[in-house]
């Protein structure tokens, strides 16, 4: 018979009032609110000087490394390394860098909040950033993204299990021993074990820190977009982004259900997105998100 002090304390689903007691004491990541610092405004012209773009680079030595790796992975294919950051901005564009300057700081802070709890995190951060660029190229092919939001919201759609993770880690781990089962449905097990899902989560964290709304609703809805109320195209992007990203079995979602190519196909976000247009546009859009996809991972293994 177990000892009755070694047997392990059941763990309990919490309130909601429970849950946001946890979440005001848990830290805040500085990075999302200074996503739209300097180099937002050294880069919202294109026209700069690749030099002005190196020396803001040049501060931050994390963001250097990256770069370079980026650029030397094989998806550039040059026949010669690139070693220099103005050589990097020259191959990589402005746009890249940008959206690679913003992921940096924020991937670190995701990694200090998570801390050492047991998890997969590095194929978790490709999940991250591999929905990122998705999100702006599925939106990409229906509207002119007027800044970076969209791909900050394909960033942080699973903002909730980092939290789950960092607040509430015997619950997390609680809900990884029960997706051993692949059966089990990941939102529903997080109800059953926490009190609320990832989703919901990651909304009222994001919420807390006065993000913007296009997050919170990108947190919230991201399995549901029809239920966003303002950002819909924005969230209907990232449904899709991180169906593909599951499907091509890219980076870890911490969801052992592989989606099948009908999930993605099917999705509701294909709806919001065309909502008048013809099954050879959608044929289009998904034959072009098929080869970004397969450029991904060597993409990614650069990146994280």
């Amino acid at each position: 018979v177990m000892d009755i002090l070694t047997a392990p304390k059941p763990v309990l689903p919490l309130t909601e009032q429970q849950v946001q007691v946890r979440l005001k004491q848990s830290a805040r990541l500085p990075s999302l609110g200074s996503i739209h610092s300097a180099l937002r405004e050294l880069l919202t012209a294109e026209q700069r000087y690749t030099t002005q773009i190196s020396e803001v680079i040049r501060r931050d030595p994390s963001l250097t490394a990256r770069l370079l790796r980026l650029v030397n992975s094989v998806y550039y294919g040059l026949s010669s390394p690139v070693n220099s950051i103005e050589e990097a901005v020259f191959y990589l564009g402005v746009r890249q860098i940008r959206q690679l300057a913003m992921v940096t700081p924020v991937i670190e802070d995701f990694q200090r909040l998570a801390g050492n709890t047991p998890f997969p995190w590095r194929g978790f951060w490709q999940h991250c950033i591999g929905t990122a660029i998705l999100t702006r190229e599925v939106i990409s092919a229906v509207e002119v993204p007027a800044d970076e939001s969209d791909y900050v919201a394909g960033l942080i759609h699973d903002m909730g299990k980092i939290v789950m993770a960092a607040s509430f880690p015997e619950h997390f781990a609680e809900v990884r021993r029960r997706m051993n089962d692949e059966t089990n449905d990941l939102l529903q097990v997080e109800v059953e074990v926490l009190g609320m899902n990832h989703a919901q989560l990651g909304a009222l964290y994001l919420k807390n820190h006065n993000l913007p709304e296009v997050m919170i609703e990108a947190a919230s809805f991201h399995h549901e977009p029809e239920r966003a109320s303002h950002h819909g195209r924005i969230v209907a992007a990232v449904q899709i982004a991180n169906l593909m990203m599951r499907y091509a079995r890219i980076g870890e979602s911490g969801n052992p259900h592989v989606p099948t190519d009908d999930d993605w196909l099917k999705a509701t976000g294909w709806g919001i997105l065309y909502p008048h247009q013809d099954e050879s546009n959608h044929a289009i859009a998904r034959a072009a998100l098929k080869r970004s996809l397969d450029r991904l991972p060597t993409i990614l293994e650069g990146l994280v």
